[in-house]
């Protein structure tokens, strides 16, 4: 995926991160090769890992439609964060398209840093609240007859910059730690 391309994909909870923000999700998170077919979060099970996308393609399905398809995620993307938000089990299935590269941060880990770190909670909780806002606009766009591309869509080439740069900040690190 080009540069270009992969910026107009990237959600904008990386933008609303600082970079000791992004560093300290590097310092802590593991950074995990998932081959195509992986089940990372299965409905109704309980999780201890939020996940990054950070390179490959994840399906979304759900039991309640006989294990349809509901959305594709593309790098960048956050999973496991209804359940990190509610303490409640995933409400749908998240597996690999294709082989995929993710940051999976523990729970417990993440849990401390946003009872200790009060600027950090209030960005990343509001990073949650873009990306939750995002998905619920884009699967209403998807109910309605406007067909225009679900991912993001805030006209603010700021944050699809911000954006871009944490995300490249963050795969290249996670690279060169497996070097």
């Amino acid at each position: 995926m080009t540069s270009s391309a992969l910026m107009n994909k990237v959600p904008s909870i990386l933008s609303e991160l600082n970079e000791e923000d992004i560093n300290w999700l590097v310092e802590i998170g593991r950074n995990e090769r998932v081959a195509a077919g992986t089940i990372l979060i299965r409905e109704g099970r309980v999780i201890d890992t939020l996940y990054i996308l950070l390179e490959g393609i994840l399906v979304v399905t759900i039991s309640a439609l006989a294990g349809q398809q509901i959305a594709r995620l593309a790098v960048g993307e956050v999973v496991g964060e209804m359940s990190f938000i509610d303490a409640r089990p995933p409400s749908a299935t998240v597996q690999t398209l294709e082989d995929s590269l993710v940051l999976a941060i523990p729970r417990f880990v993440l849990a401390e840093k946003l009872q200790q770190d009060v600027a950090f909670a209030a960005r990343f909780y509001r990073a949650l609240a873009v990306l939750l806002s995002g998905r619920l606009r884009g699967t209403v766009r998807q109910l309605s007859d406007d067909k225009e591309d679900g991912l993001l869509q805030t006209g603010n080439q700021t944050t699809l910059d911000m954006s871009h740069k944490h995300l490249e900040q963050l795969v290249n690190r996670l690279k060169g730690l497996n070097s």
